[in-house]
């Protein structure tokens, strides 16, 4: 029989509830057996709805427990760092919500510890698990379109009001739309282009919806190490467009609409000189995936979806972004475990 791997989810949030119980509790070897919250009201409310047997305010007690393999971390993002830490000095293996810290000091300290403490470290960037995404990138590799030139991505949604609170209201806890939205972009257009950003350069918008100065939407362009210019836009105060990204190339434009979400759905097409062809597309579960994928890693056979580096690499580019808009220039993208 395969041995179970025995998870502690840190954070009773509203991914885990909707999205990661569903997901662990989909590999044949996954158990989830204790949910961790600061505050002890949440936590029990959690542990009932989703039939978690135990549930805690004490992350040191369990972390103690010898039998607990992995942590998922959805917690705020201030609180990353140091639940990380935490866990991988208690032996656990780490899956941390994106973006995996506030600073790039920080996610270099949950990379360096987790390495000497012999754990595993992924980042939950999600949609780079899409099988859309994954139908692109195999695209690209194969030259579909030849050598990419220019990205085109639209991400600007309507943040809704139950996910609202810090991500709008408080800075200290890494709320704004380039944190919560463009650090993904940046990770899928990573992840699609074999590529690592270089240059970037943002201006930013506040006020619709956020209260406390952070950006509720952003335009930013990001120039890759082999050339390709991306275009990014990114907001939480726009309803009704939908989402979506083009790649154009030297020989074929790929146009794939409704994939910049956490659910399995979106369409590709391949427009060439033989004209336009629609992609066949099977889709799964994006959370279902990347969990699948980090139990093959803490067994030994593979990588997380997303590494720790690739946390880093998406948060230093977005960190970049903010960095633009604030002085409004050009800003040069830390190359740290860049490949």
């Amino acid at each position: 029989m395969t041995a179970k791997i025995r998870w502690a989810l840190i954070g009773a949030s509203t991914i885990a509830d909707e999205w990661m119980v569903d997901a662990i509790r989909s590999q044949p070897d996954g158990e989830i057996v204790t949910v961790i919250s600061g505050s002890a009201e949440r936590a029990r409310g959690f542990a009932e709805k989703n039939a978690i047997p135990s549930h805690s305010t004490d992350l040191g007690s369990v972390l103690a427990d010898p039998s607990i393999t992995a942590v998922y971390i959805s917690s705020t993002n201030d609180r990353h760092l140091s639940q990380a830490l935490a866990a991988a000095k208690a032996g656990k293996h780490v899956l941390c919500e994106k973006p995996l810290a506030l600073t790039e000091d920080e996610a270099a300290q949950m990379i360096e510890a987790c390495e000497s403490h012999g754990v595993k470290l992924g980042t939950n960037h999600h949609l780079r698990c899409a099988a859309t995404h994954r139908k692109i990138r195999e695209l690209i590799r194969a030259g579909a379109i030849g050598m990419p030139l220019f990205v085109r991505v639209f991400h600007a949604v309507s943040l809704p009001p139950h996910l609202r609170g810090w991500r709008i209201e408080r800075p200290e806890a890494g709320g704004g739309v380039i944190l919560d939205i463009s650090v993904h972009d940046i990770d899928t257009l990573r992840f699609l282009l074999d590529d690592e950003p270089v240059e970037v350069s943002a201006m930013t918008s506040s006020g619709t919806m956020s209260s406390a100065g952070l950006a509720d939407g952003v335009m930013a362009i990001v120039r890759f190490r082999n050339g390709v210019l991306a275009q990014l836009h990114d907001a939480f105060t726009v309803p009704f467009a939908p989402t979506g990204l083009e790649i154009h190339g030297t020989t074929g434009s790929l146009f794939a609409k409704d994939v910049m979400t956490q659910r399995p759905v979106g369409e590709i097409a391949l427009n060439t000189a033989d004209g336009m062809q629609n992609i066949q597309i099977e889709h799964r579960d994006l959370y279902c995936t990347a969990v699948a994928q980090f139990h093959r890693a803490i067994s030994g056979d593979q990588n997380p979806a997303a590494t720790g580096a690739d946390g880093y690499r998406s948060l230093v580019a977005a960190l970049s972004l903010m960095k633009s808009a604030e002085a409004g220039e050009h800003v040069t993208v830390p190359s740290r475990f860049a490949e």
